[in-house]
């Protein structure tokens, strides 16, 4: 790769990034200011999704930082962040109804929710490891090593795209619970996916960086054997 095709190669992959956090901040901001017909708050739709599925043992919780939220699997506890825990807005309840969804995958043992918690200790093992074996790989000129890290960085962007379904999965339950339980009417579902849709963007962007990166390695370590 020449120096002008890697410096557009490295701008990319720190452009799409940043445009698809940019969106959601966007979105999120646009959609934070239009109130839902029901009024409810996001903890107040979180727990009548867990409720109205049956699922008494999850507990929804306040938490700092912005677009913090998140459902923790192993302590069975729904997070969301305070504007979204006290928020009345389009924005609060598509972001409480989408983590509704992981609890509802977890509560289903849904197939890729569980296959993307057994990736996590490779998934992180692949992302610590692969960067020194594949660096060292080529300070010291052995090719097996930098194999050895494509391998690790391999299983940590399986993780990034086993996320993928994972997370869609959950928008789109996250969609029909708010209209069958009336959170949200006809006219704004609409406003509601464009939420969802701008928050799936930043797992197909971190998706897409981690498969050029790959395939930027296994290009290299091909070269090197040439």
């Amino acid at each position: 790769m020449s120096l002008g095709g890697y410096i557009v190669y490295i701008a990319l992959l720190m452009i799409i990034p940043i445009w698809a956090q940019s969106r959601v901040k966007r979105t999120y901001k646009k959609f934070s200011k239009k109130a839902t017909s029901s009024h409810m708050t996001g903890a107040e739709v979180a727990r009548k999704i867990l409720n109205d599925n049956g699922i008494y043992d999850v507990q929804v919780e306040e938490t700092r930082g912005f677009l913090s939220d998140h459902y923790d699997p192993r302590k069975k506890v729904l997070r969301l962040s305070s504007s979204n825990y006290h928020g009345q807005s389009m924005a609060s309840s598509a972001i409480a109804a989408h983590e509704v969804g992981h609890a509802i995958q977890d509560a289903e043992s849904y197939a890729f929710l569980r296959f993307r918690h057994a990736l996590v200790p490779v998934a992180n093992l692949g992302s610590n490891m692969s960067m020194f074996l594949i660096i060292g790989g080529f300070l010291f000129g052995m090719s097996n090593l930098i194999l050895l890290g494509i391998v690790f960085f391999s299983a940590a962007v399986l993780f990034q795209f086993v996320t993928l379904p994972v997370e869609f999965n959950a928008s789109s339950r996250a969609m029909t619970q708010l209209v069958s339980t009336g959170v949200i009417n006809n006219n704004e579902e609409r406003d509601t996916k464009k939420v969802l849709n701008a928050a799936a963007l930043t797992y197909v962007a971190a998706a897409l960086v981690a498969l050029a990166e790959l395939v930027r390695f296994i290009l290299m370590y091909t070269a090197s054997n040439e």
